[in-house]
């Protein structure tokens, strides 16, 4: 795969612009195709014209919740498959209850280790793939300078 080659597009939303971009930046710099969004409407429109194979996706936000946004996704035209990542702050218990019922594939907790959101996104989607493919092997190394950041 060519290096200027993305290995996944990933949408990142969450009402806290800082979040979402940080999360945008760092999932670029890991080799996605990431951009980022702060409300549910917003979102809604990228992911109708980006269609990700990923939405990172916070689940209290106002306006229009997580659970709700995540539904409305994969609800839309081309998004059917798209793996749903939540990441809150909410205790453990009642994120896996809403995550569940809104049909998540995982949930993790802010604040979350960068190395970790992107080796769990990778997974995900190479679990949910049809066949096995070249990226199966990949994995995503972080320089040791921004590992002990």
């Amino acid at each position: 795969m060519p290096e200027s080659e993305s290995i996944l597009k990933v949408l990142c939303v969450d009402d806290n612009r800082d979040t979402a971009d940080s999360l945008a930046v760092l999932l670029q710099i890991a080799g996605f195709e990431a951009i980022a969004c702060y409300d549910g409407v917003s979102a809604l429109e990228a992911a109708a014209k980006f269609h990700p194979d990923v939405c990172v996706l916070d689940l209290n936000m106002p306006g229009m919740n997580g659970d709700e946004l995540g539904r409305r996704v994969r609800a839309g035209e081309g998004n059917a498959d798209t793996t749903l990542v939540a990441l809150t702050g909410l205790p453990e218990d009642e994120a896996r209850e809403r995550t569940a019922a809104a049909g998540f594939d995982l949930h993790l907790t802010k604040p979350v280790d960068p190395e970790r959101l992107a080796n769990t996104v990778i997974d995900i989607v190479i679990l949910r793939a049809p066949s096995p493919s070249s990226r199966s092997s990949t994995r995503i190394v972080w320089p040791a300078a921004r590992s002990t950041a």
